[in-house]
């Protein structure tokens, strides 16, 4: 393939390529289009159902869509790209996992969730415990893994900065991340979540159509033999290029590097179904079939992307070349940009640098939709006021203010973070996920004793263990990529806990629950057959 290979020559100049007016009009045009629905769609926002729920309006494509739009971060399009590109089969391993997280979400989660619970994680746990400090507890372990992840999310929208618009230093780039963060509390304040549902069905239309359309120029240049386009993705390597094949090119065949990677997987697979934003998607559904139907689409369509990332990390490997990747600002975070320059040059570069922005935009609101409404449902309404808010629209100001406090957060939090490792970020969200959300959720639905005490000592002490395990690892301090350079206070050996995080929760989980008093049979009873059946479940969430 040498005219691939003359290709490759044109991309590794990215920086003389980039058309940064280009870019942002394009961007620009997307918050434009976006904006005029997320203000049409708040016509209709009038009740906490309608702001933190849709009004359980959209069918289960619409809502499956929406996921796909909610899960697919920059991360996955970029990160997962680039692994392939320099890393090969152990790269592809990260998107394995992430579809195969979704199995645990349809089989244990998704429809149980959305007969039992109303608009979030502490509904479930509230429905036969202790409503005060269940929904405490419930609140911090979302809002902890929401502000993780939306801090990953703000700081790799600074990098993205540097690499797709060409804006150089930290005040250029502070900007962009605030314009981010500003235009996300507009999507959450104004449209709540139907209008945020909306952004995350266009940003995965645009998502899942690019991704689509450059894996087919890909191929159609290799005569849609993929044998060919990893053959040359191989020559690119030179010596080393056989490795792209097989396993140990990443991870190595050391004992540490296996157990690191099983620790990740682990915290991946159990990670999705912990998720906050995730959970909060399956009440917008105006039935169990359709929560069903929701995750069975998202299934579909993010298993879809993932392939497309495999021949658009071979593609770049193959037309663009691993030192040509490395040497560009990002590193491996640029190896789809460059995979677009090459193809179709400064304008379908244009076109994935808006939809790079476009993805970081809609699922920030999603996060930050899924913590206002934890605070202002579960502790508010709660705990403060003990489920008696007199005014019907008391809770949804409350919603709205916390947004705008934990979008300023967000945004200060993504500035400090600009240069921080975002991988540690989002490992540190998925651990605390599977570690504190899944056991408790799951005990909940599926164990007749557990209790009130179980639950707080698998959230608090899940929360507990999973940050002081990440805080004493290598991803923090002693490595080459740690967070903090020039310092070693890491005991800890794996770079994610959840190899041994999961699994304590789920035991303190079970021994809090042992040593306290049994809790309520009837309750537990009556929840199980309404999370089985459905039966009572649209008469608890009409508002």
């Amino acid at each position: 393939m040498n005219g691939a290979l003359t290709l490759a020559q044109g991309a590794q100049g990215i920086e003389g390529n980039i058309n940064p007016v280009l870019n942002m009009s394009i961007f620009g045009l997307f918050v434009a289009v976006t904006l005029v629905i997320v203000f049409r769609a708040s016509r209709n926002t009038k009740t906490a159902s309608d702001y933190y729920a849709a009004g359980r309006a959209f069918s289960g494509p619409q809502n499956g869509i929406a996921i796909a739009g909610d899960y697919l971060s920059a991360a996955s399009f970029l990160g997962i790209c680039g692994a392939i590109a320099l890393n090969g089969y152990d790269g592809f391993l990260y998107s394995i996992g992430f579809l195969v997280a979704w199995l645990v979400a349809l089989l244990l989660v998704a429809e149980l969730l959305r007969n039992t619970g109303k608009f979030t994680m502490g509904d479930v746990l509230a429905f036969r415990m202790r409503q005060r400090p269940v929904r405490a507890a419930a609140a911090i372990s979302t809002l902890a893994v929401s502000f993780f992840y939306l801090l990953a999310q703000m700081a790799g929208g600074g990098s993205l900065v540097n690499l797709l618009l060409g804006i150089q230093g930290a005040a250029g780039q502070s900007a962009v991340i605030a314009a981010v963060g500003v235009v996300m509390i507009l999507y959450v304040l104004i449209g709540g979540m139907k209008g945020t549902t909306w952004v995350q069905i266009i940003k995965a239309v645009l998502l899942i159509t690019g991704a689509g359309a450059m894996t087919l120029w890909v191929l159609a240049m290799y005569g849609f033999n993929l044998s060919g386009l990893l053959a040359d993705a191989v020559a690119q390597e030179g010596s080393k290029g056989e490795a792209l094949l097989s396993p140990g090119a990443q991870y190595g065949i050391s004992e540490m590097s296996k157990l690191n990677f099983l620790s990740l997987g682990i915290a991946l697979v159990l990670g999705t179904a912990g998720l906050p934003h995730v959970l909060m998607r399956f009440y917008t559904v105006p039935t169990a079939k359709e929560a069903r139907r929701s995750v069975v689409w998202a299934i579909a369509l993010i298993g879809l992307f993932y392939l497309f990332t495999l021949v658009l990390g071979y593609g770049a490997g193959a037309l663009v070349g691993p030192e040509a990747i490395t040497a560009a600002p990002g590193g491996q975070n640029s190896a789809a940009p460059l995979l677009a320059l090459a193809l179709g040059g400064p304008v379908l570069l244009g076109f994935i640098a808006a939809v790079a922005f476009a993805t970081i935009l809609a699922v920030v609101a999603g996060l930050t939709i899924t913590a206002s409404a934890s605070f202002a449902h579960d502790v508010y309404a709660n705990v403060f006021k003990r489920g008696k808010v007199e005014d019907k629209n008391a809770e949804v100001r409350v919603a709205r203010i916390t947004a705008l406090v934990i979008g300023a957060v967000s945004i200060v939090g993504g500035i400090l973070a600009r240069e921080q490792n975002v991988a540690f970020l989002v490992a540190l969200a998925f651990a605390v996920a599977a570690s504190a959300n899944l056991p408790t959720i799951l005990y909940s639905l599926f164990w007749r004793r557990f209790n009130t005490a179980g639950a707080l000592w698998s959230i608090y002490g899940g929360l507990i263990v999973t940050v002081t395990l990440i805080v004493f690892s290598p991803a923090v301090s002693g490595a080459e990529t740690s967070m903090i350079q020039g310092v070693d206070f890491h005991w800890f050996p794996l770079e994610n806990p959840g190899l041994v995080s999961i699994p304590l929760s789920f035991l303190l989980g079970w021994l809090g629950t042992v040593l306290s008093q049994k809790g309520d049979r009837a309750k537990q009873a009556e929840m199980e057959v309404r999370s089985l059946t459905g039966a009572g479940a649209e008469k608890a969430t009409a508002h």
